[in-house]
């Protein structure tokens, strides 16, 4: 039976698994090794010249990784996928992928810190220009592309604010200027409440750290390739390559061309692999993955409707409400219309929003989301501390801001710290 047969909840457990094992294993193997012995020297100078597939050193590929790999690409119908460290290094290796000094990326303003950073900062060093869009709608995106854009880079929903953009509209003005669509899905879930494929995108980066692990136990990213752009006449894919004696990438690979580049540029130059063991530890919280994305956004709604309206609470952002700008874009892209994680502005201060913080008893002040403990972030001054106040306002980051991630208690029990938390803080 084919994989596209069978439906997500089943994939996340199935795919990716060798059911052929002459052990008859049920689970997935570890391969604890970073290298391998090859039959002979002709079998290994294939392998260099990537004329043939298989094992090298573990920077560039494991058994173990590849069935997680697998796995992943089944559960988004992708052409392929690449495990990496973190989601940090999924974007480095995906948008250096596509871009050299002197190209530039368009982006979305509504960006993870981290992303901002490395967008304004890093790529900034390596000659590669980063273009935020004043608002995050089609147009004022597509208004900043020129024939040097190599990536329209959004997020699918954004963090901390929840904003969804309208993917298919995005989607649409960079496919007619013929420029991939990145979309970091992270609060995706790995395809599950958001496919950004179905909509327009070309690439997909994840930060696996979050929903796909789900129990804070390993860092990790991951790559998927669409399989869905022309990359004919792309620079750095449709033509010669220098690493490989010439070989094009583009020819050689087909609609796998570009996530082979991100492994075998990437990967081999950026060092930026992921263990054996935590690629075990993704694929096995793939296996409860809808399980557990269905509790936390049931739990995030019955919170959310608890805070609203709250004495304690300036205003509660969810996606959820048709007050959220996100309602509607929500409802198009993402299943249940909702996610996970909510935003609440407290009354009072930053001394009150910090005095509540550290009066939470079950959930856990980390910055964090997905995991199967329910998580409190204080953004101003944690995700997003490296930001000018500009691009906090822009961010919509303000002092009393907690982005809260739900995760696998009792919505009960949350509710009830919420409230013995208040009562700590002052604020009723």
């Amino acid at each position: 039976m084919s994989n596209r047969k069978l439906h997500f909840d089943t994939l996340q457990i199935h795919a990716g698994l060798d059911k052929h094992d002459k052990t008859g294993a049920r689970g997935l193997a570890i391969y604890p090794t970073a290298a391998y012995r090859f039959k002979t020297c002709d079998y290994a100078a294939s392998l260099f010249e990537l004329s043939e597939p298989g094992n090298i050193y573990t920077r560039l590929q494991n058994p173990t990784t590849s069935a997680y790999e697998e796995r992943v690409a089944a559960l988004y119908d992708g052409a392929g996928a690449l495990a990496v460290s973190s989601g940090m290094s999924a974007i480095l290796i995906t948008l250096t992928g596509l871009a050299s000094a002197g190209c530039n990326i368009v982006a979305s303003p509504f960006l993870y810190g981290g992303t901002y950073n490395q967008f304004r900062h890093t790529l900034r060093r390596l000659g590669i220009e980063v273009r935020i869009a004043p608002e995050p709608g089609p147009e004022a995106i597509g208004a900043l592309i020129d024939a040097d854009t190599r990536a329209v880079f959004v997020e699918s929903m954004g963090n901390p604010t929840c904003a969804v953009p309208d993917l298919e509209d995005i989607g649409r003005v960079a496919a007619a200027r013929k420029v991939p669509f990145v979309v970091d899905n992270t609060f995706g879930a790995c395809g599950y409440l958001c496919n950004p494929f179905e909509w327009g995108a070309n690439i997909v980066v994840d930060s696996a750290t979050k929903w796909i692990n789900g129990h804070g136990t390993a860092m990790g990213g991951v790559i998927v390739d669409g399989g869905n752009f022309d990359w004919t006449g792309f620079p750095g894919i449709d033509c010669p390559s220098e690493g490989y004696h010439g070989l094009n990438l583009h020819e050689a690979f087909g609609r796998q061309a570009f996530i082979v580049k991100c492994r075998v540029d990437g990967l081999r130059d950026l060092g930026t692999c992921p263990s054996a063991f935590d690629s075990y530890l993704m694929a096995l919280g793939l296996e409860t993955l809808s399980l557990r994305v269905r509790h936390e956004v049931e739990s995030t709604r019955r919170l959310a409707e608890h805070l609203r309206g709250h004495r304690a609470v300036k205003r509660v952002s969810y996606v959820g409400f048709p007050d959220h700008p996100g309602h509607d874009n929500a409802q198009k892209y993402f299943r249940f219309g909702a996610s996970a994680v909510l935003n609440v502005e407290l009354q009072g201060s930053l001394e009150s929003t910090v005095r509540f913080v550290e009066a939470l008893e079950l959930l856990a002040h980390m910055t964090m989301i997905g995991d199967s403990i329910s998580v409190v972030t204080h953004p101003a001054s944690t995700t997003h501390k490296q930001l000018s106040e500009a691009d906090l306002a822009k961010a919509g980051v303000t002092p009393t801001l907690l982005r809260i991630s739900l995760g696998l208690e009792d919505a009960d029990d949350i509710i009830a710290d919420f409230e013995q938390a208040f009562q700590k803080a002052g604020l009723v």
